[in-house]
């Protein structure tokens, strides 16, 4: 079971220490927004989860098989559109969405660097679906929350 705590840092305005036991670092919010621009905002850490899932998912697909895959590069960009215009969306997702309403929608795009041949090429496209983080964002987690409050 992964477990990661965060923080609020004293002295800050959004700054955050996460920590999962082993490793740490800052989180914040730009200084646009009022934070410190001291670390990645939490989009941010969402889409860097999601590349390194995806490039790890890749990178291990490739040796299991013995593919030439020498490296990868995954770019990922955030953004809410409102859903009347979302071209990549369906008509499911913009009726979901409602009268005004917004889609999330997460642009990843996978650079390979490898003398691979086209089905190979292709069914690493597959695979870069099959990342646990990426199956996550696709059916949700249920998210569990209590709280605590003392002096």
């Amino acid at each position: 079971m992964e477990k990661v705590t965060v923080q609020t840092l004293a002295d800050h305005n959004y700054a955050l220490f996460v920590n999962d036991g082993r490793h740490g670092f800052v989180a914040d919010e730009p200084e646009e927004v009022g934070g410190d621009g001291l670390g990645p905002n939490p989009y941010e850490l969402l889409l860097a989860a999601l590349g390194a899932c995806t490039a790890m998912t890749l990178v291990m697909y490739a040796r299991r098989k013995e593919w030439p895959l020498y490296e990868v590069s995954v770019h990922l960009e955030h953004e809410r559109v409102f859903a009347r215009d979302c071209e990549e969306c369906t008509a499911e997702e913009v009726e979901a969405a409602g009268p005004g309403g917004r889609i999330e929608v997460i642009r990843r795009h996978v650079s390979l660097r490898g003398d691979l041949d086209d089905a190979q090429v292709a069914r690493l496209l597959e695979i870069a679906d099959r990342c646990p983080v990426h199956r996550t964002l696709q059916h949700p987690p249920k998210v569990l929350t209590s709280i605590a409050c003392g002096p």
